[in-house]
């Protein structure tokens, strides 16, 4: 007859036992997730000052304190900045560096030689692969509910643009400095193709990143003409071409569009800004 109250306080117990386990549990992750963290490459940057603590953040790129170049330079100007040198790098005693696969190579590899951790990304190719990105920064930050959030914003942003694209997309076409374009198989083109446009040096053959001749411009009928020029950039010969006589007459004719590359270097929201800007110009241009 007493069994029900030896089960009722056996099963009060059990309920302690596993709230201990999941706060000692709890308490072991807390311990184990980076707490200062170092940042060698401008998109690992981005991603770490939108998705940790700050009081967590050791030092970021000085690249990222540049407005110019960088989409969080007012938070990064409030962290120290580095160079991307090992010795800095160990000054700032890090628990966690993240880098850049293509940079910062040197010192990535003396920080793996003195057991420091040291975890690299990519280049995202697709806005996909960019939301993946930020899942496994989240992940690794001890952030995972921040990651969510930021990838959800974005997919909600992708979609309520998809609902504004117009029936008849535009022709357009990338140039930047040195007469360089983008083509298929690159994040930008997807950008452009999810703005409503056509990439005339996708429909060309053109893979990832090539040069064109300005009479492409031209004979592909672009009704864009998307450049990363900014009036207040220093002069030098590589953005010569975007002064030439050729697009100053197309200028009459078309839509220059002036998108600063911080949109589509790293991925997160700028993406979406960098979507959002066209789909605007798409808009005016009707």
């Amino acid at each position: 007859m007493k069994l029900p109250g030896i089960q009722r306080r056996l099963g009060g117990a059990c309920l302690i036992a596993i709230a201990l386990a999941g706060a000692m549990a709890s308490a072991a992750r807390s311990a184990e997730l980076p707490k200062r963290i170092v940042s060698l490459n401008m998109c690992t940057d981005e991603l770490v000052l939108r998705l940790a603590d700050p009081a967590h953040i050791a030092s970021v790129t000085w690249l990222s304190q540049d407005p110019r170049n960088a989409n969080m330079a007012e938070a990064a100007r409030r962290i120290p900045a580095n160079h991307g040198l090992a010795e800095e790098v160990l000054g700032f005693r890090p628990d966690l560096v993240v880098a850049g696969a293509y940079t910062t190579r040197t010192t990535a590899g003396l920080l793996k030689r003195v057991g420091i951790a040291v975890r690299e990304f990519g280049v995202p190719r697709t806005i996909a692969e960019t939301k993946t990105q930020i899942t496994e920064m989240a992940d690794l930050l001890g952030e995972p509910a921040r990651g969510q959030a930021l990838a959800a914003e974005i997919e909600q942003r992708l979609q309520a643009l998809a609902a504004r694209r117009v029936a008849r997309p535009l022709r357009a076409i990338v140039l930047r400095p040195n007469g360089f374009t983008v083509g298929r198989g690159s994040l930008v083109d997807e950008i452009l193709t999810r703005a409503g446009l056509v990439n005339i040096a996708a429909e060309l053959g053109a893979e990832s990143y090539g040069q064109i001749p300005l009479e492409t411009v031209v004979l592909g009928r672009a009704e864009l003409l998307i450049l990363n020029d900014t009036p207040d950039g220093p002069p030098s010969l590589a953005h010569e071409i975007l002064h030439h006589p050729v697009i100053t007459e197309l200028g009459n004719r078309l839509r220059l569009v002036a998108l600063p590359t911080r949109f589509w270097t790293c991925a997160g929201p700028g993406v979406v800004d960098a979507i959002e800007l066209l789909v605007r110009a798409v808009e005016e241009q009707r």
